[in-house]
């Protein structure tokens, strides 16, 4: 204990008293009141949950019928969303993208790029959902919720139950009448698994359709053909092939697919296939679209991107990237800068605008992201998801397919004539090299798409 002496000079004497006041507020590490919220202040019972799970098997993949148990999730009523908290994984779901599409890129070099940062952050909170002990901890931690345990024995110290209703708020735009704009989750299990009733309850979200099927993975040809054949006839596209190279030892399996389909406004397709970069050294020609408007537009040094800012419906806008310099330069600033760097500055300019039509799709296993980070062992044969099921999961893929579409608004028409602005100042912008883009959902900025366009005909 420190003792100030009496003859001290009080000045002296104050300034040490400060000293020990600031020591000690240096030992306090701010929580975020979303963490606090979040939080199981007691893993009372959480232990005894584990052993008391009233499970269903699912119904075979090839089964025609819709199962009671989806049918119970779909109809399960809303509760109000908090709106603590809605920056907060906001954040937290920017980072986890930032993380899985630094990887990504490592793996798919010179190939196109698009990723749902909070459909990940789904997916993995889904399986937090079902975990326990250290596996629990560990997703905890990739999720952003990184408080002390109360206990080591504690099952559970965030509250995924608490956490999902706020993440359907950042996720669904609340008007998206302009735009199509569709999510499928799938989770198929062996025949030998069963699913905890509560467990499946929970993952009713408003904007998903949400299937659970049983599949024979011990036929991986088979098991292949009938997944990819099954979220086919699920979705409202017709898609590339999902997944290729299940493991016999598999037991469960998840896929989720998104689609975003969007028309810009006013834009019109040029009667010819425009010149489109794909490197320095090689070109093809590609749709393109015009478009001459008032758009929000910076050119900005620091972060060497032109960004420009496109409405595409009364609640989501598009951001289009293109680097300055080169596009590994611009990629990096998804990794280091917050988002809304991108939003700041910019100002309303008269830009004629011209840029590929797009019909792109990114199809990934989470799973190999997760080996690049050392998390191979995060969801694998040693991971615990007692509350999700009463035998041992082996989880090998966890799939994300992103479809992204743009059209112009009146695609069959010819080049607009651009005379009547010929009076305005107009800056021409043309995206004919590899360049980034961005979906933002308005009310919150929320970042819910990302992704590099190096080859407008790749999935065309």
């Amino acid at each position: 204990m420190l003792k100030l002496h009496t003859n001290m000079n009080p000045g002296v004497s104050l300034l040490c008293i400060l000293v020990c006041i600031i020591l000690v507020s240096c030992d306090r590490v701010y929580v975020h009141p979303f963490n606090l919220f979040a939080y199981n202040e007691s893993c009372k019972g959480l232990e005894d949950k584990d052993r008391l799970l009233k499970t269903f098997v699912p119904i075979p993949i090839e089964s025609p019928i819709t199962p009671a148990y989806e049918e119970s999730i779909r109809n399960k009523s809303e509760k109000e969303s908090k709106i603590l908290g809605v920056d907060y994984l906001k954040d937290s779901a920017y980072v986890l993208g930032a993380r899985i599409y630094r990887e990504l890129v490592e793996m798919h070099t010179g190939e196109n790029i698009l990723l749902s940062p909070t459909s990940i952050y789904q997916s993995l909170l889904i399986f937090y959902l079902g975990a326990s002990g250290h596996t629990a901890s560990e997703l905890q931690s990739l999720l952003g919720f990184d408080l002390p345990s109360v206990s080591q024995n504690c099952t559970s110290k965030i509250d995924g139950h608490k956490v999902l209703p706020v993440l359907r708020t950042i996720s669904n735009p609340s008007e998206v009448d302009e735009l199509l704009f569709s999510k499928l989750f799938c989770l198929f299990s062996a025949p030998n698994v069963h699913l905890s009733e509560s467990f499946v309850h929970e993952l009713a979200f408003a904007d998903i359709n949400f299937y659970i099927r049983a599949v024979d993975f011990t036929n991986p040809t088979r098991a292949e053909e009938q997944i990819n054949a099954f979220v086919k006839s699920k979705n409202t596209h017709t898609s590339k092939t999902l997944l290729r190279g299940i493991d016999p030892a598999t037991n469960l399996l998840f896929a989720a697919s998104t689609q975003f389909k969007a028309i810009v406004k006013g834009a019109s397709l040029l009667n010819e296939p425009q010149e489109f970069w794909t490197d320095s050294e090689t070109k093809i020609s590609v749709p393109m679209m015009r478009v001459t408007g008032n758009f929000e537009h910076k050119f900005d040094s620091n972060l060497n991107l032109s960004v420009l800012k496109i409405a595409v419906s009364k609640s989501v806008f598009l951001l289009l990237l293109q680097p300055i310099s080169n596009l590994t330069s611009a990629e990096e600033q998804y990794s280091l800068q917050p988002s809304y760097l991108w939003l700041q500055k910019l100002s309303l300019r008269r830009i004629n605008l011209t840029l590929p039509k797009l019909f792109f799709e990114s199809v990934y296993n989470l799973q190999d992201s997760l080996n690049k980070m050392n998390l191979s062992e995060l969801l694998g044969k040693s991971a615990n998801f007692s509350m999700m099921s009463d035998v041992n999961l082996n989880v090998q893929k966890i799939i994300h397919q992103q479809l992204f579409e743009l059209h112009p608004g009146e695609a069959d028409q010819a080049e607009n004539s651009t005379e009547q602005n010929e009076v305005i100042e107009t800056l021409s912008i043309t995206l004919n090299k590899p360049f980034l883009l961005a979906v933002h959902e308005k009310e919150s900025s929320t970042l819910l798409y990302f992704g590099r366009v190096i080859n407008p005909l790749q999935g065309a």
